[in-house]
C-alpha cells in the first residue's frame, strides 16, 4: 500500500505507550522521561522496561512489520495492542474506540470482533479436526453451527486447505498447520490480524512460501496485518512499512526502501549491513525522469526535433494525462520522412512495449533489461508514465545503494532536418 501519496486517516493510533513490568511503573516511567537507560532502571528499581514512549499509526489494508532483536519489545507491543498485556501508560485508539479505557466486557467483545491473532507455535487443538480448529474463533463469538462451518470452509479454501477439513493437526506438516492457524484468524473476518513470529517455526522453504501466500492474501482481501518478526529478510519480503525497535523504543519507521537507503543511526546501519540491495530496491529508485515525451498530435518532424534536442534515439508517446501509448524510434521517423510517404505517428508507434511498475524489485529489472533493446518505461497502476530505466541508470542506482542517479543520456542519433 502506498501511504506516501496521500495521508489517509489511520486505522489505529498508538500514542506515548509505556509498559513497565514491576510494582512501581510510575517511577520507572519518570526515569525514562529523564533519559535513564533501561538497564539502569532495572539495576536501581528492579523494574523491567518493556516499552518506552512508543508512537505510531497503522493504516487500513497495510502490512506493518514490527521487528527487532530478542528483548527489543516487539512481542510486548503487539500484546499491548489488544491488552493481552496491560499497558502501564498511553493511548491505543482503534477506529474511534480507546482500547485502554475499555472494561472487561468491552475488551472481550473487541478481541472477538476486531482482532485475529496467529502465534508462532500454531496453538491448534490436537483433538479437533482442521475444520473444527478453523471454526473455533467463530464458536467463541457465538455463531451458529451452519454459519461457522461455511465461513471456516471458505477460509480453509483461501489458504489452500480445501479437502483437508476432516484431518487432524497431527496429520499435517508444519506449513499446513500454520495455514490452519491463518484460516482460523481469517474466518472471524477481523479488522486487524496480529501475527507474532507466525512463520518462525517453519523450515526456510516453507517459510518463504508462507510469506508469499500472506502477501497474496493481503492483496486480495486487503486485510490490515501487524506482523512481528526478528528476521530482516522476512520484514523486507512482506512489509509495506517496518517499525524497528531496540530496548523498548522505536528506532525507525519507514518503508523497507527508506530504512535501507536512509538508516536513522548506527544501530540501524549495523542491522541492515548484509542486505542484498538488489532484492529490495525498486524501479522508482533507479528510474530517471523522461527527458522528453511526444503527444499524439505531434508530427514526425516535431518528434525528431524533441529527440535531437534531448539526445535520445527513441521517445515515449503519452496522452496529456501521461497515460503511456507507446514508443517511437528516431530511425522509423527518418525512414518515413525520407520515403516521402504520408505516414503519421500511428503508423510507426510501437504499442506493445515492455513496462514495469514503480514497486518492481531491481533484481527482476536486471533480467528484463538484459533482454530489452529499448528503454524500460515505469508506469503506475493506471498506466501513467512516471519515468524510464536505461542500463546506465540501473547500474548507477545499484552502485549508489538506491540513490536516484542523474539522467543518463542515451546514444545520440542523426535525425532528418
Amino acid at each position: 500500500m502506498d501511504v506516501s501519496s496521500e495521508t489517509p486517516r489511520p486505522k489505529m493510533q498508538v500514542r506515548n505507550l509505556y509498559k513497565v513490568f514491576g510494582s512501581a511503573p510510575e517511577a520507572a516511567i519518570e526515569m525514562l522521561k529523564r533519559g535513564v537507560s533501561k538497564d539502569e532502571i532495572l539495576d536501581k528499581t528492579a523494574q523491567s522496561v518493556g516499552l518506552a514512549d512508543v508512537n505510531f499509526d497503522v493504516y487500513d489494508g497495510e502490512i506493518l512489520v514490527i521487528m527487532g532483536l530478542s528483548g527489543s519489545g516487539k512481542s510486548t507491543l503487539v500484546r499491548c495492542l489488544n491488552r493481552l498485556i496491560e499497558p502501564s501508560k498511553g493511548s491505543i485508539v482503534l477506529d474511534d474506540c480507546e482500547i485502554t479505557k475499555l472494561n472487561t466486557e468491552g475488551l472481550r467483545k473487541l478481541r472477538r470482533k476486531k482482532f485475529g491473532m496467529i502465534f508462532q507455535h500454531f496453538a491448534l487443538f490436537p483433538h479437533r479436526t482442521v475444520q473444527e480448529n478453523a471454526e473455533f474463533g467463530l464458536e467463541v463469538q457465538g455463531e451458529d453451527k451452519q454459519s461457522r462451518m461455511e465461513k471456516a470452509r471458505d477460509a480453509l479454501k483461501q489458504v489452500g486447505l480445501e479437502g483437508w477439513e476432516d484431518s487432524y493437526p497431527g496429520q499435517l506438516s508444519g506449513g499446513m498447520q500454520q495455514r490452519v492457524g491463518l484460516a482460523r484468524g481469517l474466518a472471524v473476518n477481523p479488522d486487524i490480524l496480529l501475527m507474532d513470529e507466525a512463520f518462525s517455526a517453519l523450515d526456510p522453504l516453507i517459510r518463504r512460501d508462507m510469506q508469499h501466500e500472506l502477501v497474496e492474501l493481503q492483496d486480495r482481501f486487503k486485510k490490515t496485518i501487524i506482523f512481528i518478526t526478528h528476521d530482516l529478510d522476512e520484514a523486507l519480503e512482506i512489509g509495506d512499512r517496518i517499525i524497528l525497535m531496540k530496548d523498548g523504543r522505536i528506532v525507525q519507521i519507514g518503508s523497507p526502501e527508506e530504512i535501507l537507503t536512509n538508516p536513522a543511526n548506527d544501530y540501524v546501519e549495523r542491522f541492515i549491513e548484509n542486505v542484498d540491495m538488489t532484492k529490495v530496491l525498486t524501479a522508482s529508485s533507479v528510474m530517471t525522469r523522461s527527458k522528453s515525451v511526444a503527444y499524439p498530435k505531434d508530427g514526425l518532424r516535431t518528434m525528431l526535433h524533441k529527440m535531437r534536442d534531448s539526445g535520445i534515439s527513441s521517445i515515449f508517446v503519452v496522452n496529456r494525462d501521461k497515460t503511456l501509448l507507446g514508443l517511437v524510434m528516431a530511425q522509423d521517423c527518418n525512414d518515413a520522412l525520407k520515403s516521402g510517404s504520408n505516414k503519421t505517428i500511428d503508423d510507426i508507434l510501437i504499442r506493445n512495449i515492455p513496462t514495469t511498475n514503480l514497486d518492481e524489485p531491481v533484481t527482476n529489472l536486471i533480467a528484463i533489461m538484459a533482454e530489452a533493446n529499448l528503454p524500460l518505461p515505469v508506469v503506475s497502476e493506471q498506466g501513467k508514465l512516471h519515468g524510464v530505466i536505461v542500463r546506465g541508470s540501473l547500474l548507477a542506482g545499484i552502485a549508489e545503494g538506491g540513490l536516484t542517479p542523474e539522467p543518463v543520456d542515451e546514444k545520440k542519433v542523426e535525425v532528418a532536418s
